[in-house]
């Protein structure tokens, strides 16, 4: 009896070993199974992140390419404004444009280009061409009482110009003061005057009946397709400082001239409106 119970507890036994090995067993498979699980889903999170951080840097490299390659509305407009300054600029620098009146002398070694007319009058090198034909054209059209009276003007000829209107006028009974006043309302100083840069002509006789002319009606007509302007209008005298005179043209340019007419601008007002 006591021989088949120590056979049955050693039966129970094994079976006991038998069932903890088995249980091992399950156990370590399962944290095999657990291992390669995370494994898996670790390096599937990791391709997962890899292929997010390409996606991100690329979009950062399209977002910089296509930011290089915008230009700022603002950005674009102050190029604009700055190209158009200079162009403006470059306008008022223009040779034909120089402004020259009782606030802007001519600078001292100021040396202008010049060919002639005819045996004493001269005119600027770059307009003489457009003068002469715009006296040409005159003359086909019938009006051939036309001529050039004065162009040109050196500074000592201009000084002897504008002495000689003072003491015209002091014989008047005018004070020397006086006369300087009312000289500088129709000469001007010598270096502020248009005379001296080489751009300015005064037709036939220097008087206000050269306004009742056909040569008149004709240069109001056509002047500015030469480049030339009525310089000193009657409408204008608050500005320019100097009184009326139809006789007096000056050369600015076509397109200048053009628009100034259109504008109804004196220079000074041109020059203004350029800036």
């Amino acid at each position: 009896m006591k021989k088949r119970v120590i056979i049955i507890v050693i039966f129970l036994l094994i079976i006991l070993i038998i069932e903890f090995m088995l249980l091992s067993k399950i156990i370590k498979n399962l944290d095999e199974n657990n291992i390669v699980t995370n494994s898996t889903t670790n390096k599937m999170k990791l391709e997962n992140n890899e292929k997010n951080n390409t996606n991100v840097s690329n979009n950062k490299v399209t977002n910089t390419n296509e930011t290089n390659n915008i230009i700022s509305p603002k950005n674009e407009d102050n190029n604009q404004v700055s190209e158009n300054n200079k162009n403006t600029q470059s306008e008022i620098n223009e040779w034909n444009l120089k402004l020259v009146n009782y606030e802007n002398s001519l600078p001292s070694d100021f040396i202008p280009q010049l060919s002639s007319i005819d045996n004493t009058r001269k005119f600027d090198t770059r307009a003489i061409g457009k003068l002469n034909e715009l006296i040409a054209d005159m003359k086909k059209d019938g009006i051939s009482d036309i001529w050039v009276q004065s162009s040109y003007r050196s500074i000592e000829q201009q000084q002897t110009v504008y002495n000689k209107k003072i003491n015209e006028y002091i014989r008047k009974g005018k004070t020397p003061k006086e006369a300087e006043k009312l000289t500088l309302k129709v000469i001007n100083k010598p270096g502020t005057s248009e005379h001296n840069l080489g751009l300015a002509v005064d037709f036939n006789y220097v008087n206000l009946e050269f306004e009742k002319t056909k040569a008149f009606k004709w240069l109001k007509e056509n002047a500015e397709n030469y480049g030339f302007i009525l310089r000193y209008q009657k409408e204008k005298e608050g500005i320019t400082k100097v009184n009326y005179e139809p006789w007096h043209w000056r050369y600015v340019g076509e397109e200048h001239a053009k628009k100034m007419n259109g504008l109804d601008l004196c220079l000074e007002e041109y020059i203004e409106y350029l800036k």
